[in-house]
């Protein structure tokens, strides 16, 4: 063996046993370490909102459950979920306080459009991954502007587009009155029913916007069924949209409804609306819902059952949104079994933006998560339902939206 050749040996046996332990390199960005996962999210426990407070509770009751069972790659996940009553002003307060006081790895799942809004460009500003929002508002997917921040449910873009292909071919003479919340969300949703119709047959003969600071919504019925409008579209958070349905039920106005999905839970809108008025709901869905009995027999919802009664036995079974909670959650848990030792906020983005025909257990069969550096929409496919007294009955075939 020539002494070149013996030293290019030894040469390469360095190089490797330099490079071993350096692969192998742990990461860590503030929040994270050897043992733990430290994230933040604000929900409405409090407010007009508080019907969604439910989606925090389940993810902090399925993240006890990973930890029982060994954390995410060894390192337990520790959810703190502060509340801000569905108030920007106190959402910017929680969530600095989340970021500079408590030093999270990043914000997961904080519930609302105006609330999320006030948040946004702070975590962009400060690189701080604003994950998984709560809400479907459109700017949540827009990776050029905000790459720190993406959503996970349908936009409402996407589900409006739902909505007016399904009135085009139906309803196609239709005249459609709104009802939506005055805020980027509500806006969403409106704007985005007028792009699906595109002038092709329905008509919105009249709009009427609510504040979240409101009573009631019944002077908003009234002028709507003063219109003449035999659609309802209606867009609002929980507690708004009940009133909304028992109200025109009350005034006589049967109308055809299609209600946003955002309120589309048995137990917290349609059972204090009255199950008796909201018969012949329309909406979209791309969970399984509890009340569905066709599920009643499917591991995937024996499992949640299980887990629910387990883990978190003072949520309601018939609620869609712990179906929700559940699910953002195991979306997160697959992001954070990827990211490996790597747990920078770099890297949290980087495999949030690389999931590939995800399923999860209890989205409905055939909708899949997927992302890419360009896409920031998570979910995209929704399939109609109809309230029959009872339970949302599935109709149709699975509808892509279309985010963009």
């Amino acid at each position: 063996m020539t002494t070149l050749y013996r030293a290019l040996i030894c040469s390469a046996a360095t190089a490797l046993a330099v490079a071993g332990p350096a692969a192998a390199q742990k990461r860590y960005d503030p929040g994270a370490s050897d043992t733990e996962i430290r994230i933040g999210q604000t929900m409405p426990y409090s407010g007009p909102a508080s019907s969604y407070a439910t989606i925090g509770r389940a993810e902090s009751a399925y993240f006890q459950m990973i930890n029982e069972q060994g954390g995410v790659n060894g390192r337990k996940v520790t959810l703190l979920s502060l509340d801000d009553g569905y108030s920007p002003p106190k959402t910017v307060e929680q969530i600095r306080r989340l970021v500079e006081d408590d030093g999270v790895l990043f914000i997961f799942q904080s519930l609302g459009t105006p609330t999320n809004t006030a948040i946004q460009k702070y975590l962009n500003a400060h690189k701080v991954p604003h994950l998984f929002v709560a809400t479907g508002a459109t700017k949540w997917g827009d990776p050029q502007s905000f790459p720190w921040t993406m959503g996970w449910q349908p936009s409402y873009q996407s589900e409006s587009r739902v909505y007016a292909k399904y009135l085009i071919r139906h309803k196609p003479n239709a005249k459609v009155g709104v009802l939506y919340q005055n805020d980027d969300a509500g806006k969403d949703y409106l704007k985005s029913l007028k792009d699906g119709l595109g002038g092709n047959g329905p008509v919105i003969v009249k709009e009427q916007s609510y504040e979240v600071t409101d009573a009631s919504v019944d002077s908003q019925i009234v002028a709507l069924q003063a219109s003449g409008a035999d659609v309802f579209f209606l867009s609002a958070v929980p507690k708004f949209a009940a009133q909304a349905i028992r109200k025109s039920y009350d005034i006589g106005w049967r109308p055809l409804t299609l209600l946003a999905n955002v309120s589309a839970s048995v137990a917290s809108v349609l059972e204090p609306a009255g199950l008796d008025k909201s018969v012949g709901l329309i909406t979209a869905l791309y969970l399984k819902d509890p009340t569905d009995p066709q599920w009643q027999k499917d591991k995937s919802f024996k499992d949640w059952v299980e887990w629910m009664k387990k883990y978190y036995p003072q949520g309601d079974l018939s609620d869609y949104f712990n179906v929700y909670g559940y699910s953002a959650a195991q979306t997160l848990v697959q992001v954070l079994k990827l990211c490996g030792d790597d747990l920078t906020r770099e890297n949290v983005m980087r495999q949030a933006a690389n999931l590939k025909d995800l399923e999860l257990p209890m989205l409905l069969p055939g909708i899949r998560l997927n992302t890419s550096a360009t896409d920031f929409y998570p979910i995209e496919q929704m399939q109609l339902a109809r309230f029959d007294g009872k339970r949302w009955v599935l109709f149709g075939e699975t509808i892509t939206g279309e985010s963009r």
